[in-house]
């Protein structure tokens, strides 16, 4: 089984495995997460294998990169630049993403932020980066999304649910909160509330 699999055939373990390891560190849970952690590991490592065997790179590739990129990225430890906040640093590390991967515009940026992340995270991160031609205030996304839901009385389609979300999701950041993080709460508690009446 294990000599016929693919990057795209285990792409949806790897997924599972690092969602699982989410929820180890969710419920705090430090047995779970060592089981677990151990699980996206072994997903590292069959990769790197797949990777191998196809002649394209080993796992040594891989670490050696990483190291390559974190000592790139980190000037103020293993270079001469100051950086006496956290922002700063922050504010570096984007900077230097930036140079390395070629991207000289924010539309490049934009482009840069990876499709595969869940709609919500990946909305906040577009909204950062656009920051100097997307300045939407809270008020403006909520009278944005009053304007949907009063004006349009024929069901709303697929794209005007997009702009939504979008709008609420932007809402969400200025307040600082985590959109993701907080439907996944409300999930929880959604079900906490079903359970008390089912059996209640």
């Amino acid at each position: 089984w294990d000599r016929e699999q693919t990057h795209t055939s285990i792409r949806n373990n790897f997924i599972e495995e690092v969602y699982e390891a989410v929820e180890a560190i969710d419920t705090q849970n430090n047995a779970l997460l060592r089981e677990e952690l151990g699980d996206v590991l072994l997903q590292v490592i069959f990769h790197a294998q797949i990777a191998e065997s196809e002649g394209a790179f080993n796992l040594q590739d891989v670490t050696t990169e990483e190291c390559q990129k974190l000592i790139v990225r980190h000037p103020h430890i293993f270079g001469d630049t100051e950086a006496k906040t956290a922002e700063i640093v922050l504010e570096n590390w984007d900077a230097i993403k930036k140079k390395t991967k070629g991207q000289t515009s924010v539309s490049d940026s934009l482009e840069g932020v990876s499709p595969a992340l869940p709609a919500l995270m990946r909305a906040i991160k577009l909204q950062k980066k656009a920051k100097d031609y997307y300045g939407n205030t809270k008020q403006d996304s909520f009278v944005l999304i009053r304007d949907i839901i009063h004006n349009d009385k024929k069901p709303l389609d697929r794209k005007t649910y997009g702009k939504l979300l979008f709008e609420l999701c932007n809402a969400a950041r200025i307040d600082g909160v985590d959109p993701e993080e907080a439907l996944e709460k409300h999930n929880t508690a959604f079900i906490r509330e079903i359970k008390s009446k089912e059996f209640c």
